[in-house]
Parts: C-alpha cells; sequence; structure tokens
C-alpha cells in the first residue's frame, strides 16, 4: 500500500496546536528579560503610534516585529500577565517547564522555524523510539511505527482497507480547495452543507476505520466529527503544507514527518518570549482591551489602564475573543456574524512527571490512540536528557466538555486512571501532575482553534481577513496555511504587516 494512502498514527497535536521541558535556570531568564523590558498598566496611561496591536501571541508579535523594522511605531496590547496567547509554559514543582499549549512543530511549517532559528530558539526530535500502543475493546496492542504499513494501528484487515481509501479520498479532494479562498471551491456549497460526521458515515463503513477517523478528528480538531463542516476539514488538509507542498491529511498526524517531528528545547513559550523582549516596552501585559473606536482618521484603542490613538489597528485574538471587544462604530454585520459562528474547540493537557520516563523500558514510545477514556491520546513529553519522565494527554471535545466542571483533583484521578490502564501501575505515582484548561482560560475559552460548523465558510468566509476600514485582522484562524498552529500565527502576523504597510 502506497505510503499516503496509509491512515496513519493519529495522536493530536497541537494543534494549536502544541512544547518542550524547559530548564528551571532558562526560563527564570527569559521571565525576567520579558518582566524587564515590558511595561504594565501601572506605567501606562496614554500612548500614540502608528499601529495599536491586539494581543501578544505569536501573530501579535510578528506583526510587531515586521512593523518596527519597516520604521513604524507599534503598541501590542496583551490581556495576560504573559506573553504567547495559546502557546504557554507550566512550571514544575521540581524544576522546569513543560508545555501547556502549542507544542510542536513539523515539516512545511517554515515560518514559525525560520522565527525560531532568527530568535536562537533550538528545535529537537519529538521522542518517537519504540512501540505506539493501541487500546481497543479492552486490549491493549503494542504497534511499531516504521513497519511496511508505517505506524498505522493494527485493526482488521477491512477496516484498514477502508481507512485507506478514505484518507487517500480526503487528500484528493483537498487538493480541490484554493486555501486563501475555500469557499470558492467549486463544490464548495456541497461540501458546506453537510457535517465531516455525515460524510465520514457514508465512507468509513467499516467500523474500525470510522473509529480511527474519530479518534483523528479529536486529536487534530480538539472538536468531534458532528460539530464540523466537512469543507472546513478540508481546507484544514488543504492547508496542512505549503505553496510548494499540497496539504495532506498523514502530515497532520504523523510524529515522524509530520506536524508532532519536533519540539523546541527550552520550550515553546522561549519563542514568543524572546521575541517580546525584542520589543521592550512596546508590549503592555495586563492591558486587556475593551473598545476600539474611530476618531476622525485614528483608532483610539482603550484597554485596561492605558489607551492608544494609532493610525491602524491589528486584531490578533481568536474570532470569539475579538467579538468580546466593543466596536464604534458596529462591524460590519458579516465580520460579526462571523465571529458569532466561529467558536473554540474543547481542549486540555494534562502532564504527569515521574523519576524516569518507564515505559521507554517496556518498548514503548509514549503515544497511546485509544476508544475510552478522558485521554485518548498521548505522547512522551519527556525533555531531552530524559532527565525525569513526563506523559502528557490530550482531554478532547466532548471528554474535555464534561470535565470543565470537575476540580483538579477529579481530573487528575480520570487521567491518571487511563495513565494506569496503558502503562501500567507505575503511572499511578507521579512526582507532580499539571493540567491547563483552555476551556476555562478567561482569554482563550477553548483551543486549539475556532472550528467551522456547515454554512459558515461559504456565507461568511470573505469577511474573514477582509480589513474594516483601519481595522486589520490577523492570528492562526487567518492563515491559508497551517490555520490553527504555530506557523500559522506567525504567517496571518507577516501577512498583516504587509497589509498595514501597504496601507500607511
Amino acid at each position: 500500500m502506497a505510503r499516503e494512502r496509509q491512515l496513519p498514527q493519529l495522536p493530536p497535536l497541537p494543534r494549536m496546536s502544541r512544547r518542550s521541558l524547559l530548564g528551571g535556570a532558562a526560563a527564570a531568564a527569559g521571565a525576567a528579560t520579558l518582566t524587564a523590558t515590558t511595561a504594565g498598566p501601572a506605567s501606562a496611561a496614554t500612548r500614540a503610534a502608528d499601529v495599536a496591536i491586539v494581543g501578544a501571541g505569536l501573530a501579535g508579535l510578528t506583526a510587531a516585529r515586521d512593523l518596527v523594522a519597516a520604521g513604524k511605531s507599534v503598541v501590542v496590547l496583551e490581556a495576560r500577565d504573559r506573553v504567547g496567547g495559546r502557546v504557554v509554559g507550566l512550571n514544575l514543582a521540581g524544576g522546569g517547564v513543560t508545555e501547556g499549549g502549542g507544542e510542536f512543530i513539523g515539516p512545511t511549517q517554515d515560518r514559525i522555524k525560520a522565527l525560531a532559528d532568527s530568535l536562537g530558539v533550538a528545535t529537537f526530535a519529538t521522542y518517537n523510539t519504540g512501540n505506539n500502543l493501541l487500546y481497543k475493546d479492552g486490549k491493549k496492542t503494542p504497534y511499531a511505527t516504521d513497519g511496511i504499513l508505517g505506524s498505522v494501528p493494527p485493526i482488521d484487515a477491512a477496516g484498514l482497507a477502508n481507512a485507506a481509501i478514505v484518507q487517500a479520498t480526503l487528500d484528493d479532494l483537498a487538493k480541490q480547495i484554493p486555501v486563501d479562498a475555500p469557499w470558492t471551491a467549486a463544490k464548495a456549497d456541497e461540501w458546506d452543507r453537510q457535517t465531516f460526521e455525515t460524510w465520514l458515515r457514508a465512507n468509513a463503513v467499516i467500523p474500525s476505520a470510522k473509529f480511527l477517523f474519530d479518534v483523528a478528528c479529536t486529536s487534530i480538531f480538539s472538536a468531534e466529527p458532528r460539530e464540523l463542516s466537512f469543507l472546513f476539514v478540508l481546507f484544514y488538509i488543504a492547508a496542512a503544507g505549503n505553496a510548494a507542498n499540497p496539504g495532506t491529511l498523514e502530515r497532520l498526524t504523523e510524529t515522524a514527518n509530520g506536524a508532532q517531528e519536533l519540539r523546541f528545547v527550552g520550550g515553546s513559550q522561549l519563542v514568543p518570549i524572546k521575541l517580546a523582549a525584542t520589543l521592550g516596552d512596546r508590549v503592555v501585559l495586563r492591558a486587556p482591551v475593551r473598545t476600539i473606536t474611530r476618531s476622525g482618521s485614528s483608532y483610539v484603542v482603550t484597554a485596561d489602564g492605558i489607551t492608544v490613538t494609532a493610525k491602524r489597528v491589528v486584531v490578533a485574538v481568536p474570532p470569539p475573543i475579538a467579538a468580546r471587544i466593543s466596536y464604534d462604530p458596529l462591524l460590519p454585520a458579516a465580520r460579526d456574524q462571523l465571529t458569532q459562528r466561529l467558536p473554540m474547540a474543547s481542549v486540555g493537557k494534562a502532564i504527569a512527571i515521574y523519576d524516569t520516563p518507564f515505559w521507554r523500558a517496556d518498548g514503548l514510545n509514549g503515544q497511546v490512540v485509544s476508544d475510552t477514556g478522558v485521554v485518548s491520546s498521548t505522547f512522551d513529553n519527556s525533555p531531552p536528557d530524559a532527565s525525569y519522565g513526563a506523559l502528557m494527554g490530550f482531554i478532547e471535545a466532548d471528554e474535555a466538555r464534561k470535565l470543565d466542571a470537575a476540580s483538579e483533583a477529579e481530573v487528575r484521578a480520570a487521567v491518571l486512571k487511563d495513565y494506569v490502564t496503558y502503562f501500567g501501575e507505575k503511572a499511578a505515582s507521579p512526582t507532580s501532575f499539571v493540567l491547563q484548561r483552555w476551556n476555562n482560560e478567561a482569554f482563550t475559552r477553548g483551543g486549539p482553534v475556532s472550528i467551522a460548523a456547515p454554512g459558515v465558510l461559504t456565507q461568511y468566509g470573505p469577511a474573514l481577513r477582509a480589513p474594516v476600514g483601519g481595522i486589520h485582522w490577523a492570528g492562526t484562524e487567518t492563515s491559508t496555511y497551517w490555520m490553527g498552529f504555530m506557523d500559522g500565527a506567525v504567517r496571518s502576523g507577516e501577512r498583516v504587516a504587509k497589509d498595514v504597510l501597504e496601507a500607511l
């Protein structure tokens, strides 16, 4: 079977996607640098700039970098007390940092890699030595990632054949999607009238094949197939590439040669931390933007503790968060209706820390595909030197929503129960446990990406990137390649900076 027609290993990404262990000293140094060079609202009152940027994630910071390089003045307003947006490091009790948000990068994610290289942030390979685990129907089955069929879970032959056909079909259909305007595809209306669930039920007709695509869907989107427009899914596949390499489902789901191939030495938040440090006091933390008001030929952007007057505004936050800002004059109906219809998906990350990555001694790489539990996919998140072990699991879609109101202790118990099922009793006693629940994060309210149900792209898609007067839109959701990923965020920042420079 040709490799591009296989359904590979199906753990998550990153999605938004998804980081490495940061030594305590390096983390402290990066944080100290940012704190020392970043003004908070207590030190600010009013400022004037060519461009006001809302959001200090990768998109907003990249736009700021390019605008400053072109000689423009900028102020970046960030609601949180940190930079990075959906990219965040979680401090560990024993020292170091693990990733609570965007973590992995892979082939064709050229722009995030170039940015990291320019800042001196290196990469290392995601641990992928040994067997994956399939847990299905109460049975645990190890399987190789480099066998004759690649990293395909060992399902029945009929299911495997059906899955191969479905994957090949998805890749072929995705090639018909214009990544800059998926709503213009020849069959856009037909594909946008149905959910991914409807399409899968008609095409993944063998139960084991349907299982693989269900897991792939929750792993990629942190959403259930019933929540997604089929057109949106095809666009997401098409966007998993670059101008020279068409997107494929395999690139989304694979570790080696896929979107989970590499992690950042020092953790992925080190990229926005270092980038923000180059901008100095242009970045203002703890400054959630409340209103954006047009005043003559300028805009007045009002945040907690600071007001910025600017010629242009870049809003670089997720669409549902952008919708919570008050605009005067009102945004066009199409833009407002779009943001009402692009909810965040549902995701959390749970990381258990152990003295050693003990699963490696059992010949396992820490990656699981499961049909049960609150965690249906995992990764080995240990540091490059394996000085301790870290098991990371994604809690996604329906499972994430079920636990939104649960206590951290309840979530920990449920997660460790799954880890014991997959990796044995040693998994029951971590030395520490950290949790990032994006659904409960005030300035994100979900993740890794906004998702589109049927009818959204064809009716409202053209409003996604279209400026409204002097207000421009950035963020990974606006990217033509690698939407939902760190690479997409960087690409959107580069694109919006060019647009603003042309307008100024």
